[in-house]
C-alpha cells in the first residue's frame, strides 16, 4: 500500500533529522601525542602539525600548534620549519586558522579528538589514510611520524608509533 503523504521538515527540524541520520556514521579519531621532556641548555616547545593524507587527495590539516601569542603574528614566521607539512599544506593556509591553530604544548601526553564531519576533519570516504604528526623545535631537531589506518575503522581500533627525539609515543584510536 502506498501513502499519498509527504513529510516536509523545515528549519531546525530538518537539521535535527539530518544530524540524527548521520550520528550512526560518526567516528571520533582520538589522537595522542607525547612531547618528550628534553634535558638541553636552551629548550623551546616544539611547533607541531597534524594532518591527514590519502593517496590521490589533497592533504587535510587537522591541527597546528605554534606560538600564537607572538606580537604581529611573528609565530607564523617559523611554521615553515615544519617542513613536510609546510610543503604539502601549510604554505597555502592563512593563520590563525579557525579550529586548527593552537598554542604550543608543554612536555607530556597531549590529547586531541576529531569527529568526522565536524571541525577540521571532513567526512571521510572508505579507503586507506595516513595520519601524520610532525614536530620541529627551535635550537632542536625535526621529526615526523606516520600512522596508517583504514576508514571506516572498527570502534576500538588503534595505531601506535614512537618517535626518536622530538616526538615520543604517538597514537590514534577510534570510537563512535
Amino acid at each position: 500500500m502506498q501513502s499519498g503523504y509527504k513529510l516536509i521538515l523545515g528549519g531546525g527540524a530538518a537539521l535535527g533529522a539530518a544530524a540524527a541520520g548521520g550520528t550512526a556514521q560518526a567516528q571520533t579519531m582520538n589522537v595522542s601525542v607525547t612531547i618528550p621532556r628534553l634535558t638541553v641548555a636552551e629548550y623551546h616547545r616544539p611547533y607541531v602539525a597534524i594532518w591527514l593524507e590519502k593517496e590521490g587527495a589533497a592533504p587535510r590539516t587537522l591541527s597546528v600548534w605554534y606560538d600564537v601569542d607572538k606580537a604581529k603574528g611573528e609565530g607564523t614566521k617559523w611554521l615553515r620549519d615544519i617542513r613536510q607539512w609546510w610543503r604539502v599544506s601549510g604554505r597555502t593556509m592563512s593563520f590563525p586558522a579557525d579550529g586548527v591553530s593552537g598554542a604550543t604544548r608543554a612536555p607530556g601526553e597531549q590529547k586531541i579528538a576529531f569527529t568526522a564531519g565536524k571541525g577540521p576533519l571532513p567526512r571521510l570516504g572508505a579507503g586507506n589514510y595516513t595520519l601524520v604528526v610532525e614536530a620541529a623545535r627551535e635550537v632542536g631537531g625535526r621529526e615526523l611520524v606516520r600512522l596508517p589506518f583504514s576508514w571506516p575503522p572498527k570502534a576500538g581500533a588503534a595505531v601506535r608509533a614512537k618517535g626518536n627525539s622530538e616526538l615520543g609515543a604517538v597514537s590514534v584510536s577510534f570510537s563512535k
